[in-house]
């Protein structure tokens, strides 16, 4: 199964590299593309300078468009699968053979790197947030996923098609619901993440709570719309 690892990148000039040179040293099997999406630090010098992989957007579109870039290069050069991969250090690559394996093993269409596959969630308001997404994915798809906000997952050539010609469709929770609604097989495998290495989340506590607000609603609401 050929493997590309998509790692959308803006303004991760002090991670990008350590990231990239820890992917390449774990020997995943796994080909990477970098996704610079209108940085403006550094980010694309050190794609250049360091000969690696990537693609540059004029202007930041955000991650739903980078990641769609990603898709798109993707299925044009013939990869059965893609990963979905952080710029920021959280994402530990060594991971990814084993969801690698769980595809292969399961024909799961989606396998989620999950933080909570086989561990219990600590009581933090994120985990709580974590938890009701949790339960509404179960009320609306009648399937549990334990880790729906990870952001470590492994999608087949199916499921990249669907991110390739919507717009709209980015690898958030919705999404997922969305697609596990309309005959998806999900599978999970137990990682552990993290923290980011530099550079700060655009997820304050302001942002982090409209970011679940709108996947409550669009889970719930809009999705049986599209």
């Amino acid at each position: 199964m050929r493997v590309l690892a998509i790692i959308p990148a803006y303004n991760e000039e002090e991670s990008l590299s350590p990231t990239v040179e820890e992917f390449l040293a774990a020997r995943t099997g796994c080909d990477y593309l970098v996704v610079n999406d209108g940085s403006s630090d550094g980010t694309e010098r050190i794609c250049r300078e360091r000969g690696y992989v990537h693609v540059t957007h004029p202007v930041n579109i955000g991650l739903t468009g980078g990641f769609q870039t990603g898709v798109r290069y993707a299925l044009e050069n013939g990869y059965d699968a893609v990963v979905q991969f952080d710029a920021d250090g959280q994402h530990v690559p060594s991971y990814l053979p084993a969801l690698v394996a769980e595809m292969e093993r399961s024909g799961a269409n989606i396998v989620i790197g999950s933080r909570f596959a086989s561990e219990g969630k600590p009581l933090s308001a994120r985990m709580i947030g974590s938890r009701l997404l949790t339960a509404l994915i179960r009320l609306t798809c009648g399937q549990r996923v334990c880790d729906p906000t990870s952001g470590l997952r492994l999608y087949d050539r199916a499921m990249m098609k669907e991110f390739a010609q919507r717009f709209d469709f980015g690898p958030e929770p919705d999404s997922l619901a969305y697609l596990m609604r309309h005959g998806a097989k999900v599978s999970e495998v137990q990682v552990e993440m993290r923290e980011r290495s530099a550079g700060e989340s655009y997820l304050s506590l302001g942002r982090s709570i409209s970011y679940m607000a709108r996947a409550c609603t669009s889970i719930l609401f809009v999705q049986w719309f599209r």
